[in-house]
């Protein structure tokens, strides 16, 4: 039994930690750069026409007004193998935050025994004397210094940052499913773009052979007429790999095994496009909404938390403590005198070894300022991420008008040179050098066609949309 001089001391320890919390309380660091005004204004690649000053919405591949993605999307959204390890490890951590609540409520136990007790001397083998013991234990721990609480803070915090992760492989799911449907039907307006050239210098193979068995050609002629349908007609396996890999790759983003690829799309012939202005809202808007930033800072929530965790460690740990018990022969064991019951705080306090509990303070601290540089590290490169794939995308459009034009000029070419020579006024060499011409343009702009869907979807990754739902986005963060 805790005497009375100790019963007095313990409380007025208590009293004098009673409304205390260790540690500092966590706020968004002033110096943090999420807070600076800068980082909050509108993006320098903003202002332009492919860019609106919007927010973007949560679910940013409805902008492309393809119910077939739409469908791909959602799908995969529900049956991704990567999103399914990422729930499994959000309810890890919802665990987690469980067991350090249970922490600081009461804990129970109880304990009985039956023992065979020896006075000493002879006992009779007959009618051994049992001694039998019932007891049950409660502790409350009062939690005084706030260790406690601190901790189901920093828990509450690593939890929160690995939603926040959970919604980062959603924002990836969406945009590979996105390229990889994209770059299926890139490749097909690719391959038709391939065939219109070879279906051109067929004819003029065709042309040419004619021609040399006329007697207006050579057989020079037609070699080149043929190694030039043979050069594009090359180009036509790597272009089906590469649809097949991006098949593949969609039915894996989509949980399907490879053999069982979305059918509907093989086929595909026009990438899907947007019809308006890109939403892109500003860089306040970004930092609230992209969930690597959310979850870097919860990290540095957990830890400026863990702080708090070791120097409650500086302090006494208080619980009131209640047990009540009965021991003695069975037929004695629940008579008044057998019971007996206990009531009392009870004190523990490590306070011999101050120097260790100092040295892990200053190591909660220092990785506190870690964490903090962490976080700077990933707004900045957020908002660099951001400002590059708005330029690229931009200047994407540009060239592919620009492109669009030379194909358009460089098929007129073309169909010019085949009039000519088939009248005699070029040589056949002109012919060639035109088709060469026809075949580099449409290249360069399906490529550049393809390129484009590849910049949106850089653009939308880097904006970190497809996540959102109410009351996700911190407080800290939330200006």
């Amino acid at each position: 039994m805790i005497g009375t001089a100790s019963r007095v001391g313990v409380l007025a320890c208590a009293l004098s930690l009673a409304g205390c919390v260790s540690g500092p309380d966590y706020t968004l660091p002033a110096n943090a750069v999420a807070a600076a005004p800068a980082a909050r204004l509108a993006f320098v690649s903003s202002h332009q026409a492919a860019y609106a000053q919007a927010e973007l919405p949560d679910r940013w591949w409805q902008l492309y007004d393809d119910p077939r993605l739409d469908a791909y999307v959602s799908e995969a959204l529900r049956a991704n193998t990567d999103l399914r390890a990422a729930d499994a490890n959000l309810r890890r951590a919802t665990a987690m935050v469980l067991q350090y609540r249970a922490e600081g409520s009461a804990s129970t136990d109880a304990d009985a025994s039956a023992t065979l007790a020896h006075a000493g001397g002879y006992t009779s083998p007959t009618s051994p004397p049992q001694v039998y013991a019932l007891g049950i234990h409660l502790a409350y721990p009062l939690d005084l210094a706030g260790g406690i609480r601190r901790g189901i803070e920093a828990a509450s915090a690593d939890a929160e940052a690995v939603a926040a992760a959970r919604d980062q492989v959603r924002v990836v799911v969406a945009a590979a499913v996105t390229r990889a449907y994209v770059g299926i039907c890139s490749t097909n307006l690719t391959l038709a773009a391939t065939q219109r050239v070879l279906d051109a210098q067929r004819a003029t193979l065709d042309a040419t052979t004619r021609l040399a068995a006329g007697g207006r050609g050579t057989g020079f002629d037609v070699s080149r007429a043929r190694a030039a349908v043979n050069r594009s007609a090359a180009a036509v396996p790597h272009l089906v790999a590469e649809r097949q890999a991006a098949l593949f790759a969609l039915a894996a983003l989509m949980g399907r095994v490879p053999a069982d690829y979305p059918q509907d799309v093989a086929n595909c012939q026009q990438p899907p496009r947007l019809q308006q202005p890109v939403p892109v809202g500003d860089g306040g808007q970004l930092i609230q909404r992209r969930p690597d930033v959310r979850a870097a800072e919860r990290s540095l929530a957990a830890a400026t938390a863990m702080i708090g965790v070791e120097t409650a460690a500086l302090y006494p740990q208080v619980s009131i403590g209640a047990s009540a018990g009965t021991a003695g022969s069975f037929k004695q064991l629940l008579s008044s005198d057998s019971v007996g019951a206990s009531l009392g705080p009870l004190l523990s306090w490590r306070w011999p070894n101050r120097r260790a509990t100092r040295a892990r303070i200053d190591a909660a601290g220092a990785n506190a300022d870690a964490t903090l540089a962490s976080f700077d590290g990933v707004v900045l490169d957020a908002l660099r991420q951001t400002e590059t794939a708005l330029s690229a995308y931009a200047q994407e459009i540009d060239r592919e008008h620009s492109l669009a034009l030379a194909r358009d000029d460089a098929a007129h070419a073309s169909d010019q040179a085949g009039q000519l020579y088939r009248f005699g006024r070029i040589d056949f060499i002109d012919v060639l050098s035109a088709e060469a011409a026809l075949a580099d343009a449409e290249s360069a702009l399906a490529a550049s066609r393809a390129q484009l869907g590849d910049r949106q979807v850089d653009l939308f990754l880097a904006l970190g949309g497809g996540w959102a739902t109410a009351g996700t986005t911190p407080d800290a963060l939330d200006r």
